[in-house]
């Protein structure tokens, strides 16, 4: 069965998605075959969504300036099919005939575009731009964007719905060429249910070219939404469909190529659909054997004596960590099982295996596998035989010296250095703290628990996001702003040297007192520093 339809010029094509061929009045689009929940008829419930791919416009040379159309990401009715006369300006969606003026009553659909060609005497700005439209070629709010600038670098775009705002957000970003001058978000208000009254929807990215052409690539795409996926009571089967790009190294050619796969798995009628979404997408490496390994609950279950109190390493708010024994690999191993049906549990698990199976360090905690098996999420990590720095520093019968208090604090130093510096993005981990700091037989520092973890691409400013931490470790500027950055995540290793210096918790505040940072800013205060 597939899960991705192509229409028009679509095609997988060199380890991405080709949209359109290298010619004019040309159109492709990629539509995922099972229809998304929009709303809930029976409970009057709407869907909320997020959405995330990567894609490159290429203008064909820094002195061509004639090229189009552009790229779009759109919501549509199920059965929809891309009117005549659709290339172009139309960008596979709408008839370039159409006098934008008038309503617009027949269409619904729904449309964020990354429009690079200015129709502006029929209904375009002035401008190539980025726009939010609804049931017509006239964005309702756009931005100015150009896509010669970014011409063959590859952008991030986020958008997300809020169906208790009824609010259609859309950000986007470059891996290389910022223009900090230059917007990056949009935000308009809409109510779904208005624009699509149905329950089911198809969600695409499609591309045109015009009189003039470009190239467009997708390099990736990802799309979850709130609401279940079930169509029938009685369906055969859910489908979960995964989406997402291979990436792996070629240093002698310092290059990184995205490999971009489809897949689905049908799951039972008995099996739920434990993501609570509709689509999910994990890396695929994870599945070819070429990272972390996956594992049966059977197999886990049978690590850790299924799972019994004796086997308890410790629990954190939405999971609990076993220790195991793998016969086959015949290694310790430490298994995370987060807390079934918890949405945040199923997010950190997903952040963690999208994140920590791409890293490799010495300071950093191996992932050596994963299961997702009937509703189940589980994290398999390399045991540490000396726990958390924090069970160690905090004890009555602390004998860590300070030659191994140095060793951890060097060894902390350089995973964030790594994770800030020396990967492909800046890996804001958010959540740096004594519990998260594990030490194997020698106590050298693993640092683990990514499941607050954050990409960021280098030298882009930070993103506002839900604020997400330990109190005690937070820096007072994210606490206020929000904006989580590596500078964040330093000031939480500060945090962490403190005690072990001090052998004093962030978080105790001993007979009323202030808090560590507090009394050691007050300390320096009265040393005049």
């Amino acid at each position: 069965m597939t899960d991705i339809e192509y229409k028009g010029d679509a095609s997988p094509s060199a380890g991405a998605m080709d949209l359109t061929k290298n010619s004019i009045y040309r159109l492709g689009q990629v539509i995922c075959t099972e229809p998304v929940r929009l709303q809930d008829f029976g409970t009057k419930q709407l869907t909320d969504f997020t959405t995330h791919f990567s894609f490159t416009i290429d203008t064909l040379g820094p002195d061509n300036l004639d090229y189009g159309d552009g790229i779009v990401f759109f919501i549509v009715p199920v059965g929809f099919q891309s009117p005549e006369n659709s290339t172009g300006g139309g960008l596979g969606l709408f008839p370039n005939t159409l006098i934008p003026q008038l309503p617009q009553q027949k269409h619904q659909i729904v449309v964020v575009e990354f429009d690079s060609f200015v129709n502006s005497e029929r209904w375009d700005p002035p401008y190539e731009h980025v726009g939010i439209n609804i049931n017509s070629l006239n964005s309702s709010v756009y931005s100015p964007w150009n896509a010669s600038f970014h011409s063959g670098d590859t952008a991030d775009a986020w958008i997300s719905y809020n169906a208790s705002t009824k609010s259609l957000t859309v950000s986007w970003s470059y891996q290389v060429t910022f223009n900090p001058q230059e917007n990056s978000s949009l935000s308009f208000h809409v109510d779904l249910n208005e624009v699509l009254p149905m329950e089911w929807v198809k969600v695409g990215i499609g591309a045109a070219t015009g009189f003039y052409h470009e190239k467009h690539i997708l390099k990736a795409w990802q799309f979850s939404s709130s609401l279940d996926s079930k169509r029938t009571k009685g369906s055969k089967a859910d489908k979960i469909i995964m989406i997402a790009p291979l990436c792996f190294g070629a240093l002698a050619v310092g290059c990184i190529v995205a490999f971009f796969t489809i897949w689905g798995k049908k799951i039972g009628n008995k099996q739920e659909n434990p993501e609570g979404i509709s689509l999910i997408w994990i890396i695929h490496d994870l599945e070819r054997g070429a990272g972390p390994r996956r594992f049966s609950y059977k197999d886990l279950i049978s690590a850790t004596n299924n799972f019994s109190d004796e086997r308890k390493l410790g629990q954190g708010g939405f999971g609990i960590v076993y220790k195991g024994h793998l016969p086959e690999l015949d290694i310790d191993v430490a298994v995370k099982k987060f807390s079934r049906g918890s949405k945040q549990g199923e997010r950190e698990y997903l952040a963690e295996v999208m994140i920590v199976s791409r890293l490799r360090h010495r300071n950093l905690v191996q992932l050596i596998g994963w299961c997702h098996d009937r509703g189940h999420f589980l994290l398999v990590y390399e045991f540490m035989p000396n726990g958390s720095l924090d069970s160690h520093l905090f004890s009555h019968n602390c004998t860590l010296t300070w030659a191994v208090r140095y060793k951890i604090c060097l060894g902390l130093a350089t995973a964030m250095f790594y994770l800030h510096n020396d990967w492909e993005q800046c890996v804001v981990h958010r959540d740096i703290k004594a519990g998260n700091v594990l030490l194997d037989s020698g106590f050298n520092v693993k640092l683990g628990d990514f499941g607050l973890a954050r990409l960021v691409d280098h030298e882009l400013d930070p993103r506002t996001t839900c604020l997400a931490g330990t109190l005690g470790y937070m820096a007072p500027e994210y606490v206020i702003s929000g904006k989580a950055s590596s500078k964040s995540d330093v000031y939480s290793f500060g945090v962490v040297t403190l005690e072990l210096v001090t052998g004093r918790r962030a978080t105790d505040t001993r007979n009323d007192e202030m808090g560590l940072v507090e009394l050691h800013v007050e300390a320096l205060d009265k040393a005049g520093n």
